[in-house]
């Protein structure tokens, strides 16, 4: 009689972290729904934690799956999707009417458009580079933001404007500029001490005031990409005119 195959419960461990991804970003939803903006956009930051470690568990362990995969994409378009959209909604959109609601709504339906070709187009993409922000930058970007016009009052008086970086952010998502993916990162032997340095002073950065810093990481990563496109057109026109 034929055995059957055992069960290895170390496949359960990366799929947790991706439920916990979920969990986190429901959290932020009813912290939103209850008007504590801030913890609400903190939260998104913690799924951004889970999303991290699962796709590492999965490798370190030699548990990945397709079925992780998916599984990972759906966590992604409610704690990067749903999540952000809603508390930008509640907290600057409810009272720009349909303004506010269309705003939300790009959001999480580039962010799926994002997650699909994104789950499409991976065997054939470039380990370095992402085509268009990943849906979990464009989420942290939006939720510090509301950490930052929730903390300063010059600032939340033209709420408006997160209207306007969110639907311009969703915009990127689906484009096909490119960002560093920072997965695979190699530095040569007489940069390794300079780039220990500047991770010591972004670090420090963060510790003192970490909304602000990663409210500037974030805007320099989005930039980043939309400048280096702009400044490839212009080159390229440039040498073909």
């Amino acid at each position: 009689m034929a055995q059957r195959p055992r069960f290895n419960a170390i496949f359960i461990l990366p799929n947790l972290f991706t439920a916990a991804s979920i969990f986190t970003g429901i959290l932020s939803l009813v912290a939103s729904v209850h008007g504590r903006f801030e913890e609400a956009a903190w939260l998104i930051f913690l799924s951004l934690l889970f999303d991290g470690l699962d796709g590492r568990v999965a490798r370190l362990t030699h548990t990945t799956s397709r079925f992780g995969a998916e599984f990972d994409s759906l966590a992604d378009i409610v704690a990067f999707g749903v999540a952000p959209a809603m508390l930008l909604y509640l907290y600057a959109g409810e009272s720009f009417g349909r303004v506010g609601i269309l705003a939300a709504a790009l959001f999480v339906v580039f962010g799926a458009v994002r997650l699909a070709r994104f789950n499409v187009m991976s065997p054939n993409t470039e380990p370095s580079v992402f085509i268009g922000v990943p849906i979990p930058a464009a989420a942290v970007f939006l939720a510090v933001w509301v950490i930052l016009f929730e903390r300063y009052s010059a600032l939340s008086a033209h709420k408006g404007w997160l209207l306007g970086a969110a639907i311009a952010v969703a915009l990127l998502m689906v484009s096909n500029i490119r960002y560093p993916s920072f997965k695979k990162f190699h530095l040569d032997k007489p940069l390794v001490t300079k780039a220990l340095v500047a991770a010591i002073a972004v670090a420090s950065l963060l510790y003192l005031y970490p909304a602000e810093g990663f409210a500037l990481l974030m805007s320099l990563y989005i930039l980043f990409g939309a400048i280096r496109a702009a400044y490839t057109i212009a080159t390229r026109k440039k040498r073909l005119g």
